[in-house]
This record gives C-alpha cells, sequence and structure tokens, in this order.
C-alpha cells in the first residue's frame, strides 16, 4: 500500500496538483494586498472610504445588506481573473508551436532540398521514390 501511494504522489498530475495549491494561496495573498493596499484606497479618492466592508443599505426590519462586503469581494474576483488571464496568455504565448507539415524532402543522393512531390532531383537528376 505504501508502494502504491508513493507512487500516485509522486505522478506528475498529484505533484503538479500541490505545487498549484501552494502557488495559489501565495498568489491569493499578493492578490488581496494589491487590492487592499493600492486598489481600494484608489478608488476611496472618489468615493470618500477606503473599507467597503462597513458599507450597509438598511432594510426594514433588523436586516442590512451588506453591500459593502459584496464589494470588496467583487473587485478582489476582478483583480484575481484578470491576473490569471493574463498569466495563462503569456504561457501559452511560451509553448512550443507545433511544426507545420513540410512540403520539402531531402534527396537521398545529393542531399538537395527538394519538393515532396517530386519523383526527380532537379539538382542530380536521380530518380526519388
Amino acid at each position: 500500500m505504501f508502494k502504491e501511494f508513493k507512487e500516485f504522489a509522486i505522478k506528475g498530475n498529484a505533484l503538479d496538483l500541490a505545487i498549484g495549491v501552494i502557488i495559489g494561496a501565495a498568489f491569493g495573498q499578493i492578490v488581496n494586498s494589491l487590492v487592499n493596499d493600492i486598489f481600494l484606497p484608489l478608488l476611496s479618492l472618489f468615493t470618500g472610504t477606503v473599507d467597503f466592508s462597513n458599507v450597509v443599505i438598511g432594510l426594514p426590519g433588523p436586516g442590512v445588506l451588506k453591500f459593502g462586503s459584496f464589494l470588496n469581494a467583487l473587485i478582489n474576483f476582478l483583480i484575481v481573473s484578470f491576473a490569471v488571464f493574463i498569466l495563462v496568455k503569456q504561457i501559452n504565448r511560451f509553448k512550443r508551436k507545433p511544426q507545420e507539415a513540410s512540403n520539402t524532402k531531402e534527396c537521398p543522393f545529393c542531399k538537395s532540398v527538394i519538393n515532396l512531390k517530386a519523383t526527380r532531383c532537379p539538382e542530380c537528376t536521380s530518380e526519388l521514390k
């Protein structure tokens, strides 16, 4: 049983998942700091308050609508989703592009580059199969 667990833990998928969770937690802290320390203070220039979690709408009776907490979560979500979008876009840019199918081949006799459909080499006039 230990051997099976070891094989499972070392497999690429489980290891990738563990690394993703750790990096995701660290990334979450960075985004929270970005929202709370940079974007919300900038937004407060227009709204007059930095922390929206205290913004509430009173309902008839004892209930309150915590509109500010929702606004904080929405801003946080938008920033995280935009950052993940940019990250995935950059990663996809660095992935290897599949090689296009070549329409040329090499002559086995003189090693010159010829058309794939050629039956004779234009350089050495050898017959090609």
